[in-house]
């Protein structure tokens, strides 16, 4: 019992010297750590990580700018006061020009003489491919988009051209046509069945038309009618005989002959699977 009794005394002598020994603690002085110490202190890339986030920010948001403004608005965010000693400019300074030359290295910006650039953030492997793969993508549609741009001038030149020669042979033989019965392009044709009524009011400076049909009806562009007088010499619909692809060959550029055969035979494809009814419209 005795050695129990001086077992737990012991303890307790040694947990108040202890205390005691917390209480002689000397008061640690909290005067501001000149910068030259404190850099040492600090925690290795702490305060250039911090800086290097910040800096990235400026520069992308601006996308182009110089080290001066990227330090001058860096500095001017810290207000004069209890932390001014901590950020000093020198200091805040030294911490952008540490940060530029950081995100130099990962090619995050570029430098050319005092201008700094943003070029982007590095990104991962999956990222890039599949950043690539929708740049592809919309390059690819936009490629067949201006290619089938081409091949429909490309078939109207033909049959404007095959028009004028129409034209030209009828007038040898009929002379030419009175004023009244020459139609100019552009225009559209209107289609409608026998019996139709139709009803055109014209506005007084004659610039606006209003039709009322009595039944259904389809408008025919200028360029539909002239390719269903085969004009086109079968290009619109795959059909061109080797004869009518060398006259075809007349009408346009060299440049351009190569494309004649492959517009034949893109034009029957598309003609195979778009084959389907013109759009009617009822009437109102």
């Amino acid at each position: 019992m005795s050695s129990s009794s001086s077992t737990s005394s012991s303890y307790v002598v040694v947990k108040q010297e202890n205390e005691a020994a917390s209480q002689a603690v000397p008061v640690v002085n909290m005067a501001p750590i000149p910068a030259y110490k404190r850099r040492r202190n600090e925690k290795p890339g702490k305060g250039l990580r911090h800086f290097a986030m910040r800096v990235c920010e400026k520069v992308r948001s601006k996308m182009l700018t110089t080290y001066n403004e990227v330090a001058d608005e860096l500095v001017a965010e810290y207000p004069e006061g209890s932390n001014a000693e901590q950020y000093d400019q020198k200091n805040v300074r030294r911490r952008v020009y540490d940060a530029l030359n950081v995100l130099m290295a990962m090619n995050i910006i570029s430098k050319e003489k005092k201008e700094i650039k943003w070029i982007g953030l590095p990104v991962t492997s999956y990222q890039e491919s599949t950043t690539l793969t929708r740049e592809r993508e919309e390059l690819m549609a936009r490629l067949n988009e201006k290619q089938a741009f081409l091949h429909e001038l490309i078939v109207q030149q033909v049959t404007f051209k095959q028009l004028v020669e129409k034209n030209k042979k009828y007038e040898q033989i009929h002379g030419r046509p009175s004023s009244a019965s020459v139609l100019s392009l552009p225009f559209i044709a209107i289609k409608a069945d026998p019996g139709t009524v139709i009803d055109c009011s014209i506005s007084q400076d004659k610039k606006e038309y209003l039709f009322g049909f009595s039944n259904s009806y389809e408008i025919v562009e200028d360029m539909d009618l002239l390719k269903s007088m085969n004009l086109s010499l079968g290009l619109n619909t795959g059909t061109s005989t080797a004869d009518q692809l060398e006259q075809a060959k007349t009408c346009v550029p060299k440049k351009l002959h190569e494309f004649l055969s492959r517009i034949a035979v893109e034009s029957s494809a598309l003609d195979v699977v778009e084959e389907q009814p013109k759009k009617k419209f009822k009437s109102s």
